[in-house]
């Protein structure tokens, strides 16, 4: 069904009124520069400016007259302006300037020239002695450096140039085992993945941690080795120290299980006593395990170092944990010494 309304109907035409445009004035280009008036001269040019009596315009004083202004004012004696400066002053020590000179003023300051400098020593001789004095009754000559004798020294032993050493050689003789071994052995124990160069920084900066360190303070309850120096001297030789806490804490066994020994397959405990190098090695194992647990105080190549260092002191001091794994160690060997089977006499 169609709607009777009709929309259409309803709408009505809308007067639509444009908005006026403004039009302004357009400005000339050119302007006009405001009429300067001088109300006090009745001149119209600029006078020129006079810089004659200025104090900077004028022309800087000889040094003859700046001084003979300056002995004015302070009441001297000052140079006589009338006359010149000769020419020899002005040129002397000038070689460049005396080379231009005339050939006669040339030869008047060769004339003039002292033949020898002061304190010089005569043309022909040396400015050094090369005499030497005899020391001794002996052949032996004072070079003030070094003992020379006229006569090398022949060697005992024919065929060789140079005496032979005297045996026994000293530990650190030879260039391969110049170092302490218990340095040595630690050194080779922080090496890792064959670069010797970094455990060697590892072991200096272990060592001078060291030697800067306090001195520790000792626990009675968990004595060093008897013949220990005092504390006080510990930091002043830090491989003492090294030594000192290694072998302190290093065990004297190990613990070997050995199956099968008392029967129906039980695993019996056999103390098995360590060497010297052997002990070392378990102390410096004990050592690093205890420092790889320690908290990281700072960061870089040398934090490792510094925790080991830090893990000797704590030894030495009896507060580190490695103190009751060893007792625990020897406890078990003692309980187990009877499980030892000696051999036999025939």
């Amino acid at each position: 069904m169609s709607p009777r309304l009709n929309i259409t109907t309803f709408t009505r035409s809308i007067a639509f009124r444009p908005k006026p445009q403004v039009q302004w004035p357009a400005r000339s280009a050119l302007r006009l520069a405001p009429l300067q008036c001088r109300l006090y001269t009745d001149s119209t040019t600029l006078p020129a400016a006079d810089r004659s009596k200025r104090e900077d315009a004028r022309p800087i004083e000889h040094v003859s007259e700046e001084a003979a202004s300056m002995a004015k004012t302070m009441g001297e004696e000052g140079p006589d302006l009338t006359q010149g400066t000769a020419i020899e002053e002005v040129v002397q020590g000038d070689k460049a300037a005396q080379a231009n000179l005339p050939k006669v003023m040339q030869d008047k300051l060769k004339s003039e020239a002292p033949n020898t400098k002061p304190n010089m020593a005569p043309k022909g001789s040396r400015s050094y002695s090369t005499t030497t004095t005899q020391t001794g009754g002996n052949s032996a000559l004072d070079m003030g450096l070094v003992d020379l004798q006229s006569v090398p020294k022949v060697p005992e032993t024919p065929g060789l140039k140079y005496e032979m050493p005297s045996l026994p050689l000293p530990k650190d003789g030879h260039v391969k085992h110049r170092h302490d071994p218990v340095v040595e052995q630690v050194t080779n124990l922080l090496m890792r993945h064959g670069k010797k160069s970094v455990a060697e920084r590892n072991m200096a900066l272990i060592l001078q941690h060291l030697r800067t360190s306090p001195i520790p303070s000792i626990n009675p309850a968990r004595p060093l080795l008897p013949g220990a120096p005092p504390p006080s001297h510990l930091p002043l030789n830090p491989i003492l120290y090294l030594i000192l806490a290694i072998d302190s804490v290093a065990p004297l066994m190990r613990i070997r299980s050995q199956r099968g020994a008392a029967g129906g397959g039980v695993a019996l405990q056999i103390p098995v006593p360590l060497g010297q190098r052997q002990r070392r090695r378990a102390a410096v194992q004990w050592i690093m395990g205890a420092a790889s647990k320690r908290r990281n105080m700072g960061s870089g190549k040398n934090s490792f170092a510094q925790r080991i260092a830090q893990e000797l002191i704590a030894v030495v001091q009896g507060t580190s944990e490695i103190w009751a794994k060893r007792n625990a160690i020897h406890k078990l060997g003692v309980a187990a010494r009877a499980n030892i089977v000696l051999p036999r006499k025939r």
